[in-house]
């Protein structure tokens, strides 16, 4: 072990250092939603919160398109700063902010025209329906500056400049929360809003971070090199399509396994729904957790577009295992908090005690689901620097939609054995994206390494 550890040591901390900051910086995008939903259940009721609920899962689609689409400016930078292109930078900046801004109004209209009228048509509550409307129209407008900040986010982190998108997201949140009490409650003469409040403060806090996102990156002398090449002349077709032959297939990556979760719901809504509330309570604690991993993830996408960029293969190999041991280390560790915490983390959620039953059940489940959870985001995002995307999604899509939610299906809801056996069908699918990434990411990165060994040998 000691061998291993020294062997690897340099590559824990470099990842650690970029990986902290974006695990802060993306459960930003997670705490936004949570706290809108604690100030709408304190202060503006039920029927609010139900509202708030049904927008969040629709408006989490068009979320991780556009996170998806706004990821594929980060490898390409990694790869050229390793190079020491650095005037390439600023030049895919200019065509990045392109693509994100109007992905981001595109996918405003398509809130604002198709999922205003999709949410009319799913059988629910008609004052919920109301409520909802206003302050799904709010946070369709706010995806334009997200995009925004993220452009300057992800050049900033492909940069390995991961802290100020990470304080930027802390100041956001509190700022968040600060106008959502204001404006919901009606507190320094305004009149209490409502849902729209938290609509509001989302939209002004994502307007906040856009700003002072892209005046830091315009403004320090960090960047100075790179935006050499930043100009609205240097915005062409083949750059543009650079991007999007990443930022696509991780749209879709993150699609087909988001919306194999939202499947596996409704399945479990059919059983009851206690078993749904049951598995809003494991699943919602499992999705912080992914989180962390997910800033994993980026660390290793950064780390291994640099190396890939630079070809030194074998530290990108080994940069890329030492990922792997960091969130299998942590997964490990959050496995054993759902396994000896699992009667007792539901009381957070509920004090109902049929609920709290079940979801301690999931809780277990939820404790083998973390390993293959974090090495199969991890996968994706070594795979993501190297610029491997396509065979990534196909792999994917077979884990989820192929695997994972007819297994589900047929062991839940065929052969009876309910909400656990729909959990079997999602472990199983998660654990067959793992293996195949790790599979795929051998292939490669051993085919690269020795493509180069006659040359090194000859040198």
């Amino acid at each position: 072990m000691k061998t291993l550890y020294q062997k690897y040591k340099p590559y824990y901390g470099d990842s650690l250092r970029l990986a902290i900051p974006v695990v802060i910086s993306q459960l930003g995008h997670t705490l936004v939603q949570t706290s809108d939903s604690i100030i709408i259940g304190h202060f503006a009721g039920t029927v609010s919160l139900a509202a708030v609920s049904l927008v969040n899962s629709i408006f989490v689609i068009g979320l991780v398109i556009a996170l998806g689409i706004s990821y594929g400016i980060t490898p390409l930078i990694a790869q050229h700063n390793g190079r020491n292109e650095y005037q390439e930078c600023g030049k895919l900046l200019s065509n990045s902010l392109l693509i994100n801004g109007i992905t981001g109004i595109g996918l405003f209209i398509l809130i604002s025209f198709g999922m205003m009228m999709l949410v009319g048509h799913l059988d629910q509550a008609a004052e919920v329906v109301t409520q909802a409307r206003p302050y799904l129209f709010l946070m369709g407008i706010s995806l334009v500056p997200l995009m925004i900040f993220n452009t300057f986010k992800q050049f900033a982190e492909g940069l390995g400049f991961t802290k100020q998108a990470m304080l930027i997201s802390i100041w956001g949140n509190i700022l968040n929360v600060c106008l959502g009490i204001i404006f919901v409650k009606g507190l320094f003469g305004i009149a209490p809003m409502g849902i729209k409040g938290v609509g509001y403060s989302t939209l002004i806090d994502r307007c906040s971070m856009a700003l002072v996102m892209g005046f830091y990156v315009f403004r320090s002398k960090n960047f100075g090199p790179y935006l050499k090449g930043f100009s609205m002349k240097n915005i062409d077709r083949v750059r543009r399509m650079k991007i999007l032959k990443i930022g696509a297939p991780v749209a879709l990556q993150y699609i087909f396994e988001v919306s194999a979760f939202s499947g596996a719901a409704i399945m479990i809504g059919w059983i009851s729904y206690t078993a749904q509330a049951a598995h809003q309570i494991a699943i919602n604690m499992a999705a912080l957790t992914y989180m962390a991993a997910s800033g994993v993830s980026a660390a290793a996408a950064i780390k291994s577009g640099n190396f890939y960029g630079a070809e030194r293969h074998l530290d990108l190999r080994l940069s890329a295992i030492s990922n792997y041991h960091i969130v299998i280390i942590f997964m490990s560790f959050t496995a054993l908090v759902f396994t000896f915490g699992n009667h007792i983390l539901p009381w957070m959620y509920t004090s109902d005690s049929s609920v709290i039953f079940i979801a301690a059940q999931l809780l277990i489940i939820a404790a083998i689901f973390q390993l293959f959870d974090g090495t199969q985001v991890v996968g994706l995002g070594v795979l993501r620097g190297m610029g491997d995307v396509n065979v990534p999604t196909i792999i994917t899509l077979i884990a989820y939609w192929i695997i994972g939610l007819p297994v589900g299906y047929l062991l839940g809801i065929r052969f009876g054995l309910g909400v656990t056996g729909v959990w079997y069908g999602l472990v199983l699918g998660l654990m067959t994206a793992s293996l195949l990434l790790f599979v795929r990411f051998q292939v490669i990165s051993r085919k690269h390494r020795f493509k180069l060994q006659p040359i090194i040998s000859h040198e």
